[in-house]
């Protein structure tokens, strides 16, 4: 009985087992008739891919090859350009030797120079006080003559002998004679190369004017156009219309003396009305320089250094605030007339105030020059400004030199000349200064 239950279990699952087989022939039919209708070849599979083999190695071998140009192309530009930089380098340290060397000249020449004058230094001085007091009859606030780019005397027998042969031409003192304000102005125009002789004689000239105040106030008119007119910036850079504004200072510096040297029980000619009359010119003025960017580097230091003396000259400092008149010094700094206009505006007590905002703007030259003028090297030593001063242009010029790298050597070389050039201008300047002062 055991042995019958297998083959009964075998014959039941008989029918199951046909059914399968049947399903596994009717796959290999369908697998049959899709390999029938394929009609590609193995060798076509094959000859496809080596073909595409060859097309890669041929496309890794033209790249190795642009590689390999592109690295000795590489290492032939650095190369260059080491050798150009190391060139360059050399140039330039020769350079910046070269100005050390330059600058050390300076700095020996400066120092000779103090030795020379040391002992003259104190008698300058002295001259300068002496002039200014007894030009402004011991006003401290009473203007005085400054005549620009002209140093003083070295004695005092000299300055009045030149005083005394100074004559003025007959032109000038005919001008004055007949308060001719247009002529006189034109004169002195068409005279400018004669500029330093004639600024000698103009105070004598004015002498000779009935009213020399009204004389000078009535020039005034042109130092501005009239208020339906504008100034261009290209108009103040014409010579002619610069000149006139020179001219109209110079005649301010001039007519001073004659304002103060008169006693008060005379005719004196600065009488309350000039003063209200230059008082309005002023006050326009002031209003004008108030809409402007005064300073030098703005071209607008003559306006300034105009209304400065027009307070100076006519005694009505007092009548504005020192702060702001001291701003208009910062603008004027580097004029040489600028010591002598602020001791007579009254403001040698706000100096140091000054001399500071100059350091603190980096005018360490103007700040030198103040310095010296009103003998404040105690709180400014002028020898740090000038090493700091130095230092600065050594570094600029290093800088200028780094970026002018791309532009040529050629470059470099002009930055540095230009500095060359300009160091011993503020030699020349120092020196001038201290031989002043």
């Amino acid at each position: 009985m055991a042995s019958v239950e297998p083959v009964c279990t075998a014959i039941e699952s008989t029918p199951s087992m046909i059914e399968e087989l049947g399903k596994a022939v009717t796959d290999l039919e369908h697998q049959r008739e899709a390999s029938a209708d394929c009609k590609v070849q193995w060798k076509e599979i094959e000859e496809h891919f080596l073909d595409l083999e060859k097309s890669l190695k041929k496309r890794f071998d033209e790249l190795e090859e642009e590689e390999a140009a592109f690295t000795e192309k590489e290492t032939e530009t650095y190369a260059k350009l080491a050798q150009r930089e190391a060139e360059v380098k050399a140039k330039e340290q020769a350079s910046l030797d070269r100005i050390q060397e330059l600058k050390d000249a300076a700095l020996a020449a400066i120092a000779e120079a103090c030795e020379k004058y040391k002992i003259q230094f104190p008698e300058h001085a002295a001259n300068s006080e002496s002039k200014v007091s007894s030009s402004s009859g011991g006003d401290p606030i009473a203007p005085v003559s400054v005549t620009e780019g002209k140093f003083p005397e070295k004695s005092s027998e000299n300055a009045d002998a030149t005083a005394v042969e100074v004559k003025p031409r007959p032109e000038l003192t005919q001008f004055c004679e007949q308060m001719d304000v247009k002529g006189l102005l034109n004169f002195i125009s068409e005279n400018r190369k004669s500029l330093v002789a004639i600024r000698e004689e103009i105070p004598i000239a004015l002498k000779d004017a009935s009213e020399p105040a009204r004389l000078v106030l009535d020039a005034l008119e042109g130092f501005y156009p009239l208020p339906e007119q504008t100034i261009h910036q290209e108009n103040k850079k014409d010579p002619g219309f610069q000149g006139l504004r020179r001219s109209c200072i110079m005649l301010m510096e001039s007519v001073a003396p004659l304002l103060v040297g008169t006693k008060p029980s005379e005719n004196h000619p600065l009488s309350s009305e000039t003063k209200q009359q230059a008082k309005a010119i002023a006050d326009e003025w002031k209003t004008r320089l108030d809409g402007m960017d005064v300073g030098a580097a703005n071209g607008n230091s003559l306006e300034a250094q105009a209304f400065l003396q027009l307070l100076a000259t006519f005694c009505i400092a007092l009548e504005f605030d020192e702060d702001e008149l001291c701003k208009l010094v910062l603008a004027i700094a580097h004029r040489r007339q600028t010591p002598d206009l602020c001791r007579s505006l009254g403001l040698t007590h706000k100096m140091p105030g000054v001399i500071q905002e100059l350091v603190n703007a980096g005018k360490l030259i103007d700040a030198v020059h103040l310095v010296q003028a009103f003998g404040l090297s105690e709180s400014f030593p002028p020898v740090p400004l000038l090493k700091t001063y130095l230092k600065d242009l050594r570094r600029n010029s290093q800088g200028n030199s780094g970026n002018a790298l791309a532009a040529g050597v050629q470059d470099i070389k002009g930055e540095l000349l230009n500095w060359q050039l300009h160091l011993g201008q503020v030699v020349c300047e120092l020196l001038g200064w201290w031989w002043l002062y």
